[in-house]
């Protein structure tokens, strides 16, 4: 035991040595978090798997700097990332469950018109709307645009004629 704590420390007052130590172990117990909870969680950027990134970042940190202890934070994370891929698979299993947890996407444009409705609900304006027909399309124009919606990752798909 006194091994252990030369080389991770205790408490707040940590070296240099063991605060990298600890990093370094962190680094991999965050590899495996991320490894249990699926790949989905850095991949598909919604709300709901933003959430679980930012959590464990800032669990995982106390950690490190010995702000919280040390076997209790990677514990508490692994119980984080369970959460999170239990209600990953409630989502899959249930599409009310999804639509609640993660949102629904916006119809934002229509056969010509714009929807001021959805628009307005998703804080987006007709200029948001043609900086990313212009990047994601290399268009300046709708007429070749049939719908565009705002996805649930909060990002804009369009749809062509």
């Amino acid at each position: 035991m006194n091994v252990f704590i030369s080389i991770f420390g205790e408490g707040k007052d940590l070296s240099l040595f063991q605060m990298s130590a600890r990093a370094i172990v962190i680094y991999f117990v965050a590899m495996i978090l991320i490894r249990v909870s699926g790949r989905r969680t850095f991949g598909k950027k919604s709300s709901f798997d933003i959430t679980i990134s930012i959590i464990l970042g800032a669990v995982l940190s106390r950690a490190i700097v010995g702000a919280s202890p040390f076997i209790s934070t990677v514990i508490a994370s692994f119980a984080l990332v369970l959460l999170h891929r239990l209600i990953a698979m409630a989502i899959w299993h249930s599409k009310i469950m999804g639509q609640l947890v993660k949102g629904e996407g916006r119809m934002l444009y229509e056969n010509g018109k714009f929807n001021e409705n959805n628009l307005r609900k998703c804080l987006l304006t007709r200029d948001d709307i043609m900086t990313d027909l212009r990047i994601k399309t290399n268009s300046k124009s709708l007429d070749d645009v049939k719908t565009i919606y705002m996805e649930n990752t909060g990002e804009l798909s369009f749809v062509t004629k």
